[in-house]
């Protein structure tokens, strides 16, 4: 099993400024790459590597930490980036697999799944694999059914009426239907099981053109549809999720914009979540974290109680006499007296001021709004003093930012050399939105949220 996992998720900045698209944290607790990985062990499958590239420390980090299995043939395994065929990094999807075929030759497989470690969704894998074989395919395809004016775009996967590909077209204005559904297409979901053979033949003609873009999607599943093999799709709304009625609906997100991973986020905390996390025979796994419950407290004798609502709370969290609704709140945070926050995700060890008022915000890491703050009621004047705004209207703040009553934000100083560094993001921060911090010893990855803190209350 091989999980692509070097995606720099552009789209995504600037949470990915500073790590990989997969290890973007996700739904409070989780991040990304937890839940590709938790398919594959609740399936059976426990024979990974998971090839980086992009910003991986953090990911790396993640991964060593909490995804350690017992050996004995067992194993995930992290490739970073090695040049073993030349002198570059890896040049598409298809090539990252190319540099590492050694793995599969080691492990002398004879199917070999490739699957993203950047979309969040839950699949019984082998179910996708007794397809694969019970078809004799030489490739199998995930693929999940889109109404037909959202397809335009993905990948597009044309089938017969026997499930058997016969066009695969990349992000098409006019998509092609299902066969027997009007108004609907197949979307590749960008998992792959394939013959070791085809693989192997597969990626070596690619690696030797010099006009292959070296990716799945666009050089080598359309030419093994030109040639005649045995390409097929496994229609992933068909997966069946143990512990789960047979009438659920599948889900899978790509989460590549910030908008998307907003929607996303916001889906699991509804009030019949879309996605079940509470599934006990399909847990996502994650880190195991040594923090204390949330808490929900009186800030003091003269002020009412916390307010919590359609929310996601996650561990060492307080919510101190503070109004907290259709929101995602990671651990370690703290929302103090008078604070409201709706419609929101706010990642892990973030500080809330006391009477601060958020709404569609997303807060990376470690950011603090400091008492008084207000964002999301007057687009207008948001657009004039934030440095990040979304299409939808969406206010993004970068790790370890911290936000005052007035003025420009204040970005980390690591944050700020590396969004510098990137010129597509650096062209998105509107002038007199931001500025830096003087303080040399202030990084990013330290926590505004309640260690060692007392509530805000105004009396102190």
């Amino acid at each position: 099993m091989m999980i692509m996992a070097g995606g720099k998720g552009s789209r995504l900045g600037p949470l990915t400024v500073h790590r990989s698209k997969p290890g973007v944290p996700f739904a409070g607790r989780y991040r990304i790459i937890d839940f590709v990985l938790s398919n594959f062990m609740n399936s059976g499958y426990r024979r990974i590597y998971v090839l980086t590239q992009y910003m991986s420390s953090s990911l790396i980090k993640h991964l060593s930490r909490n995804w350690r299995l017992s050996g004995f043939g067992e194993y995930i395994e992290v490739v970073p980036a090695q040049m073993r065929l030349g002198e570059f990094w890896y040049r598409g999807t298809a090539d990252a697999v190319y540099q590492n075929m050694n793995l599969v030759r080691d492990a002398r497989a004879r199917h070999v799944a490739v699957f993203g470690g950047d979309h969040v969704y839950k699949m019984a894998v082998d179910q996708m694999d007794h397809h694969h074989r019970d078809t004799n395919a030489d490739l199998t395809v995930a693929a999940f059914p889109v109404p037909t004016k959202d397809a335009s775009g993905f990948g597009i996967v044309d089938v017969d009426s026997q499930g058997r590909i016969v066009g695969f077209i990349e992000k098409p204005k006019n998509p092609p239907e299902m066969p027997g559904r009007p108004g609907w297409s197949l979307v590749s979901m960008g998992n792959y099981i394939f013959k070791r053979d085809v693989l192997e033949r597969s990626l070596a003609d690619s690696g030797g053109s010099p006009t292959s873009r070296h990716d799945f999607g666009r050089d080598i599943i359309p030419k093994l549809v030109a040639e005649g093999a045995r390409v097929h799709a496994y229609d992933f709304a068909k997966n069946q999720i143990p512990g789960e009625p047979e009438d659920a609906t599948p889900y899978w997100r790509d989460v590549g914009t910030l908008d998307s991973y907003f929607d996303s986020n916001m889906e699991l905390r509804a009030r019949v979540p879309a996605l079940d996390l509470y599934n006990r025979q399909w847990r996502i796994r994650s880190a195991q974290r040594d923090y204390p419950p949330a808490r929900f407290v009186r800030a003091g004798q003269e002020f009412g109680p916390a307010l919590v609502d359609d929310s996601l709370i996650c561990e060492g969290s307080i919510i101190a006499s503070a109004k907290v609704v259709d929101t995602v709140l990671s651990y370690d945070c703290f929302v103090h007296a008078g604070a409201e926050v709706a419609d929101s995700i706010i990642l892990s060890g973030c500080d809330i001021g006391r009477g601060a008022r958020l709404k569609r915000v997303l807060l990376d890491k470690n950011c603090k709004i400091e008492p008084g703050v207000v964002i999301g009621e007057d687009p207008v004047r948001d657009r004039e003093r934030f440095p990040f705004i979304t299409e939808s209207g969406i206010v993004v703040m970068p790790k370890g930012t911290i936000v005052p009553a007035k003025g420009p934000c204040v970005l980390a100083n690591d944050v700020a050399e590396l969004i510098g560094n990137e010129p597509e993001l650096y062209a998105q921060l509107r002038p007199g939105t931001f500025s830096v911090s003087t303080s040399q010893n202030r990084h990013s990855y330290e926590s505004a949220g309640p260690r060692f803190k007392k509530f805000s209350t105004g009396h102190e």
